[in-house]
Order: C-alpha cells, then sequence, then structure tokens
C-alpha cells in the first residue's frame, strides 16, 4: 500500500536532526554541513537547510542516520596520550575516547580534553546537552588540578586569576585559582574556570613562566571524576544525569 506525505511535516533544522541523532552538539554538526559529509535526499546539504527526519532520506558519510532511541550518558577517565574526538584526522592512526568505551550506542565526547591532558570526558548521544555545554555563552564550570614544575609565587597566582594575555592576544576570563600543596619543588594548584580554548592553561602556564607537569580535569559542571582510574568508564546515575541537566538549564537561565 503506498502511503504519501503527511499533511504536516516536522521541518527542523539540519544540525538540530543530527545532534539529536548523537552526532555531536550542534556547532560540530554544523562543520560536518558545511564540509559537505552531509546529504538530503541525495542532495549535498547546505547550512540553515530544514529536513523531515520522518520522511526525508539524512545521510552522513554516506551513512543513513539512526534517531537515537536510548539517551546514553558515560564519565570516561582519559589518559593521557589518546585523542579525545570521535575518530583522528585522515591518516591519524592514534586511539580515541571512542576506543575505550564498549557500547553499541552513537556516542560523542562532550567538548574536548588536550591530548596530554587526563581526567573526566563526558560521552553521550543527547545533542541538547551536548549543545548547553559546549557553547561558550553558558559558561559552564570545569574543574582541574595542575602539577607545575616550580612553586608559584603570590603575583603569578593573582595574575592567573585576573586573565592573562596569551600570544595570540587573547585575554583570558577570570578563573578560580589557588595553591592546593608542595610536590617536591613544585606544586598543586586547582583550577576552576568557565571557557575552554584549546590549551588555554597551557599557554597561561607558559605566559606565567609555569613550566606544567600534569592536567587532570576532575569536574564538568556537577559531574565529577570520582573513583575512575585511567581507560575505566561508567554509565551516569539517573541522579546525576537529572542534576547535569538541572544545573545546565538554570545556569542558561540565569545568563539569558
Amino acid at each position: 500500500m503506498w502511503r504519501g506525505y503527511n499533511s504536516i511535516t516536522m521541518l527542523e533544522r539540519l544540525q538540530k536532526i543530527l545532534a539529536q541523532a548523537g552526532y555531536g552538539s550542534r556547532r560540530a554538526c554544523e562543520d560536518f554541513i558545511t564540509a559537505g559529509r552531509v546529504r538530503v535526499n541525495g542532495q549535498i546539504a547546505s547550512l540553515g537547510q530544514k529536513a523531515d527526519s520522518a520522511i526525508d532520506k539524512i545521510t552522513v558519510d554516506g551513512k543513513p542516520i539512526v534517531a537515537a532511541e536510548t539517551l546514553t550518558y558515560i564519565a570516561l577517565y582519559k589518559p593521557r596520550m589518546i585523542l579525545s574526538t570521535v575518530e583522528g584526522e585522515r591518516g591519524d592512526d592514534r586511539k580515541t575516547v571512542r576506543d575505550l568505551v564498549e557500547t553499541q550506542q552513537h556516542v560523542y565526547p562532550v567538548g574536548r580534553l588536550d591530548f596530554e591532558s587526563e581526567g573526566l570526558v563526558l560521552m553521550t548521544n543527547d545533542g541538547d546537552l551536548t549543545n548547553r555545554l559546549t557553547h561558550p555563552k553558558f559558561g559552564h564550570e570545569k574543574e582541574y588540578r595542575v602539577l607545575l614544575a616550580r612553586r608559584p609565587d603570590h603575583d603569578q597566582l593573582e595574575a592567573w586569576k585576573r586573565g592573562i594575555i596569551l600570544e595570540d592576544g587573547y585575554k583570558t576570563a577570570p578563573v578560580d585559582v589557588r595553591f592546593e600543596s608542595a610536590q617536591g619543588k613544585g606544586a598543586w594548584v586547582r583550577v576552576v574556570m568557565r571557557e575552554g580554548r584549546k590549551r588555554q592553561i597551557r599557554e597561561t602556564c607558559q605566559q606565567l613562566g609555569l613550566p606544567v607537569v600534569r592536567i587532570l580535569r576532575i569536574r564538568i559542571g556537577s559531574l565529577k571524576l570520582g573513583n575512575l582510574k585511567p581507560r575505566q568508564w561508567r554509565y551516569l546515575t539517573k541522579q546525576e544525569v537529572d542534576e547535569l541537566k538541572r544545573n545546565e538549564l538554570g545556569s542558561s537561565s540565569r545568563r539569558a
């Protein structure tokens, strides 16, 4: 029996459809579209285009998208020297966080953590939450323990707190930095920040003359690394998911 189109179509922007299908944040999905990796009914899609996922055939890299039936949330301890992406660049055979997680769900990391850094990575197929956690306007907190090769003095910590002008001229936003403990000739410091420029902590420390030995992310929003060891991962509890969403929704409403 032939089935025609419904009289009412549910048109949505492609980046939103892809995000809901677990292809990452809306910004990441926009990159898929502008790179020509997305097609709608066989035609290369354009940014801003709308479609109906129930009617139109939408593919990414030639593979039809599958709506995420079950929203999945995973906390992973990313070790050093692992890419915090789903796949590396062409010809890059380094392992990624996706190689460490054994799940059939199409999960993606929320944001990134430097190749040389370690600690908490949130992986999910919840595109809406991913968008809120990664979009700069929401400014969710991330907390790190940083091991420095030398102990920072009062002036260095105060400058770090106020914000530093990096080599490219960018002025970092104020952060919460405090001395935690001595470690030989160096020291552990605790850093809480709301922005996430690539390699920001390392570049800040370079400007301050503080060599970085180790960076460990221990919190994203309300989600904590806890007792996870390198390469270990676990599913989030319902309470953790609810709290993460509640906190992020609350932070967005305060900034609206």
